[in-house]
């Protein structure tokens, strides 16, 4: 497991490229038949994936990182496939996941195994963790059943669609809020006019981008911003004082997932963009 230590605003004004890619960027996912994980001081989420290949992959805690016998001891864990048919095995219940489904485990599940339907064709597991307090059941969330929200509009290139799936409205959880984000053909902005949430940090995902596609994720407070170039399934790490939005070579889709003090999905400040520099 990866330990990432994020800046404080003073600091992050003077981060190169290269500082910055290595504070925030997540690069390493998605590798077949391993879980790789970064764990996060941004309140303590920990970001990974599994592409199982032939295999059963078991999710584990790690003993320095997390001092826990397994990994949902004291966490709850949001998952959503990006790839072929899968499964997830909670305890020996499986769940059959189809392409963008997702699934909530609750604190004190004690085994999570990813396997994939098809060995060529595997899945592609995506999953962000935070801490919790009281133990919730699981539930599998399927892309059907998620609460569609219409935003944006061609005129200002970014019509999109947010499907919320873990969120109040669906169910209790003890802070995660998770859901994917697709963007129109002919969109390329999310999250403009941008905004922070103090009262919680977030991480997206980026996928669905052609090899040549990249996304210019814009970071930092709104007078003093910076950009990572984000490339097809790499993450990006957001700090509760950090404005976070990206336009694209292309339209594209994101997974957030938000964990900290507040699930209310518009608790957001908003930031004019006649204050952005």
């Amino acid at each position: 497991m990866e330990v990432r230590y994020s800046p404080d605003r003073s600091g992050f004004k003077k981060m190169t490229t290269d500082e910055l890619r290595k504070s925030f960027l997540i690069d390493n996912l998605f590798e077949k038949n391993q879980i790789p994980l970064t764990y996060s001081d941004i309140d303590r989420s920990i970001t990974g994936s599994a592409v199982p290949s032939g295999q059963t992959l078991k999710l584990t805690a790690t003993k320095k990182e997390m001092a826990a016998e397994y990994f949902t001891e004291r966490r709850e864990l949001g998952v959503i496939n990006i790839g072929e048919k899968g499964t997830v095995v909670i305890d020996g219940k499986e769940f059959v996941m189809e392409n963008r489904d997702g699934l909530y485990i609750g604190k004190g599940s004690k085994s999570v195994e990813f396997k994939s339907s098809n060995a060529d064709k595997p899945a592609m597991f995506y999953f962000v963790s935070y801490p919790a307090h009281k133990e919730y059941s699981v539930k599998h969330i399927k892309f059907s059943e998620s609460t569609p929200r219409k935003l944006g509009s061609a005129a200002d290139s970014n019509k999109r669609t947010i499907y919320q799936y873990i969120h109040p409205g669906t169910m209790p959880t003890c802070q995660l809020v998770m859901g994917l984000t697709e963007l129109d053909e002919g969109s390329v902005w999310n999250t403009m006019p941008a905004h922070t949430h103090q009262r919680r940090s977030e991480v997206y995902m980026y996928f669905n981008l052609k090899p040549e596609s990249v996304v210019f994720h814009i970071l930092g407070e709104p007078n003093e911003t910076r950009h990572i170039i984000i490339r097809d399934k790499q993450a990006v790490l957001s700090t509760s004082w950090s404005m976070h939005a990206g336009c694209g070579t292309q339209n594209y889709s994101f997974i957030w997932a938000m964990g900290g003090e507040n699930q209310v999905f518009d608790d957001m400040d908003g930031i004019a963009m006649t204050d952005l520099r």
